[in-house]
């Protein structure tokens, strides 16, 4: 292959020669691969994660219980009814009318049961200008959503009878119909906008729409394998819609950035003068390693979420690494073949505006690939790197400085999509009329007998105990499952929608109430859920997993790059500088989210929090990918120091020679992440944010000026490994670009520098 069959060591060398000899074979053999796991996804179905298995704790047990009964909870819902004017009363006629026509409207749907009047659960508000009708939806919880149109639209109907009073609903069925509405309308806005986005920008990069076309292609075709693994796997660890769509944004992310590693890599060979075969072989040997290290990174950094015991966590873990795992084998067996096969035919859909072609130009290309923008930077920063160093660290220090205070938790309804949505309206009405009554605890009691005296009057002492503490205002609830023996009690929280406060509610429920009444009966199980109590708990939980996922995921990174670069430097250095990336990305969010600095550019105002998964997933996610560009750059220093140059011409050769294909693949990431920005859940916002502010920011102060700045001011040690340490594993490739193309000239080189 090319300038003679030298046998090149290292994984992706060897794996892009095969499959270059092979073209035909490794086609055929991915394009199988992508077939059969669609198709063996598809047949064996995705298994998803239940509500029992998505936390522990409290929640947790009360999930199992109620389970394990064989109870299916209903979905409820329930109508507010309110006079628009001050002097309007519940005990008007008009009102009483109107409760009525809404009882009769919903029950004539068929899709409902156990409609309750106000008048006799005294669910009306003390101003007596509010009351709700409450009912259960039929059928499973799971899919109320998708049967509650027809109550919907019900209610609107006597809506337009009673112009003089407010009639709106809101409950479990109709909030998850508006949020599966709300969150399938924006997926679907950034699937089709992510992959034309990521498109275009690699059409100016490439400027010809063959080679352009490759990197989306594989992508596509590794998320497309990756789902069907999915639903193979779900089958031993559940999946979910979330992983689903977070396995979309990783695998789109990754999979054209590996791609255009590699492309860019042989075109820039193939313009410098090589036949395509050894530009090929070159590509495979020191982008293709690149590649196998950053994808076998990001894969541990993924691996950490299995260590958080959450279910949702787990699963997207899981997602993410298989997805990155398909992508990096995809780009260093199929991306060669098909190179090889296309030959000259990859600048094929030549686009001439973008990048006009003549043989002037090829020649010119072999001395103008260094980005002028980057030589000029890189000018300053090497020539006073101690400054570099001061102004880029203290300057991602200060972003990240709001970070120290950032708050978490569960976002509500009102939280996460504003004042956009009608039913935002309906919940802050619902709250303000009857405090935490949307979003009431509930407490499941399990006991040998639910109708022994000592249980019924433990029921009727936590009921009157749960007001006379100021945990609620009432009304509490109790629903009797006797065949079962169990008790639903439902206690809405002083505080409502502020979590903060019901948090405090709930706390006096759990460590004063309970104890003081349900707690006296022996054998009693009585663990609080609800949405307040879940926040609680999955943030309780979160906290403890997050020293063991950054522990792991620090360790097992500083590990590999160690053994990668076989430089003890360079693994110390490259954990400092992702820990920075991912601590200015933190002060983004908490400045723009939390305090509300710029929000309004992204439409997040009066969000006051962040959400509380994203943190840790942020950690996971920014500290793989941020491995991309520091593998890339970093191996192209070491290819450059390993050809004989000083560690400060490497350095200045290797982050311009890399600046191009470094800033088309962080555009495309910020370009795609940005997307997510633009959504209208708050959640999606503050995903997308974080994303692209950590990306840019890894890509231009991190790489373009800190890294060069510290390699710079640590000269020869970049390459220090103590002697105790020279039994480790080598993992790098060894071999120069020029050693691979011409290997015979080694000898007259003379002995090479080893780093």
């Amino acid at each position: 292959m090319g300038n003679g069959d030298t046998r090149v060591r290292g994984l992706a060398a060897r794996a892009g020669g095969w499959s270059a000899r092979h073209r035909w074979a490794a086609v055929g053999i991915w394009v199988l691969f992508v077939v059969l796991a669609m198709g063996l996804g598809s047949a064996a179905g995705r298994v998803d994660v239940k509500d029992s298995d998505q936390l522990k704790g409290e929640t947790h047990t009360a999930a199992k219980i109620i389970e394990d009964a064989g109870i299916d909870e209903p979905a409820s819902e329930t109508v507010l009814i309110q006079a628009k004017d001050a002097g309007g009363k519940a005990t008007d006629a008009d009102f009483r009318a109107a409760v009525a026509a809404v009882m009769k409207a919903v029950e004539g749907t068929g899709k409902v049961t156990d409609v309750t009047s106000p008048y006799d659960t005294k669910t009306i508000s003390k101003d007596g200008r509010s009351a709700l009708v409450q009912f259960d939806m039929r059928g499973e919880a799971d899919t109320a959503g998708e049967r509650v149109e027809p109550v919907l639209k019900a209610v609107e109907g006597v809506q337009k009878e009673h112009g003089s009073l407010r009639i709106e609903e809101i409950g479990g069925a109709s909030m998850m119909k508006t949020f599966d509405d709300a969150f399938g309308d924006d997926f679907e806005k950034a699937e089709l906008s992510a992959v034309p986005v990521a498109l275009g920008i690699l059409l100016i990069a490439f400027g010809a729409l063959v080679a352009a076309l490759l990197p989306v292609l594989l992508a596509v075709s590794a998320i497309m394998a990756t789902m069907g693994l999915m639903g193979i796997v779900s089958h031993v660890m559940p999946m979910s819609d979330t992983a689903n769509s977070v396995m979309l944004l990783v695998g789109l992310a990754v999979g054209v950035d590996y791609c255009l590693f590699y492309l860019r890599r042989e075109r820039e060979e193939r313009q410098a003068g090589r036949d395509a075969q050894t530009a090929l072989r070159i590509a495979a040997a020191t982008s293709g390693r690149a590649i196998i290290v950053s994808g076998v990174t990001v894969c541990v950094a993924m691996a950490g979420m299995l260590f958080t015991g959450l279910a949702e966590f787990e699963a997207m873990g899981l997602a993410s690494l298989m997805v990155v795992a398909v992508a990096m084998v995809g780009s260093v067996t199929v991306l060669p073949a098909l190179l090889s096969l296309l030959g000259e035919r990859v600048e094929k859909g030549k686009i001439p505006f973008l990048h006009p072609e003549s043989k002037l130009r090829r020649k010119r290309a072999a001395g103008n690939r260094e980005s002028r923008f980057w030589t000029a930077v890189l000018k300053g920063v090497l020539a006073k790197p101690v400054v570099s160093v001061v102004v880029a660290a203290g300057a991602l220090l200060a972003i990240a400085a709001p970070a120290l205070g950032m708050k978490t938790q569960n976002l509500t309804l009102d939280q996460e999509f504003g004042d956009s949505l009608p039913i935002v309206q309906t919940y802050n009405r619902v709250n303000d009329a009857f405090p935490g009554g949307s979003e009431p605890a509930e407490v499941v009691v399990k006991a040998a007998d639910i109708n022994a005296p000592e249980v019924t009057g433990a029921l009727a002492d936590f009921k009157a105990r749960a007001i006379s503490s100021g945990a609620s205002r009432g009304p509490v609830e109790i629903k009797l499952h006797d065949a079962q023996n169990l008790a639903f009690v439902y206690v809405p929280l002083v505080g409502g929608s502020d979590f903060d406060k019901a948090g405090q509610s709930l706390d006096k429920l759990r460590d004063e109430v309970r104890p003081a009444t349900l707690g006296k009966v022996d054998g009693l199980e009585a663990p609080i859920t609800g949405q307040v109590a879940g926040s609680k708990d999955f943030n309780d939980q979160l906290t403890g997993a997050v020293v063991p996922v950054f522990a792991f995921v620090v360790v097992f990174a500083f590990v590999l790059m160690l053994l990668s670069f076989r430089s003890l430097t360079v693994a110390i250095t490259s954990i400092v500088l992702n820990l920075l990336s991912v601590g200015a990305a933190y002060g983004i969010l908490v400045a723009v989210f939390q305090h509300g600095w710029g929000a309004s550019l992204v439409g997040a105002e009066g969000v006051g929090a962040i959400i509380t998964w994203l943190p840790l997933f942020l950690f996971v996610i920014l500290f793989g990918l941020s491995m991309d560009y520091h593998v890339f750059v970093v191996s192209r220093i070491r290819e450059a120091r390993l050809r004989g140059r000083t560690t400060k011409d490497a350095i200045q050769h290797g982050v311009v020679t890399t600046a191009g294909v470094v800033t088309s693949a962080a555009v495309i990431m910020v370009a795609v992440f940005a997307i997510f920005g633009t959504l209208s859940m708050q959640s999606m916002k503050q995903m997308g944010v974080g994303l692209a502010a950590a990306v840019l920011i890894d890509a231009t102060i991190i790489r373009g000026v800190l890294l060069p700045a510290v390699m710079a001011l640590l000269g020869e040690r970049n390459w220090y490994l103590p002697k105790w340490l020279n039994r480790l594993p080598d993992l790098t490739h060894d071999e120069t670009a020029d050693a691979v193309a011409a290997p015979a000239a080694r000898d007259d080189e003379g002995e090479r520098v080893r780093v």
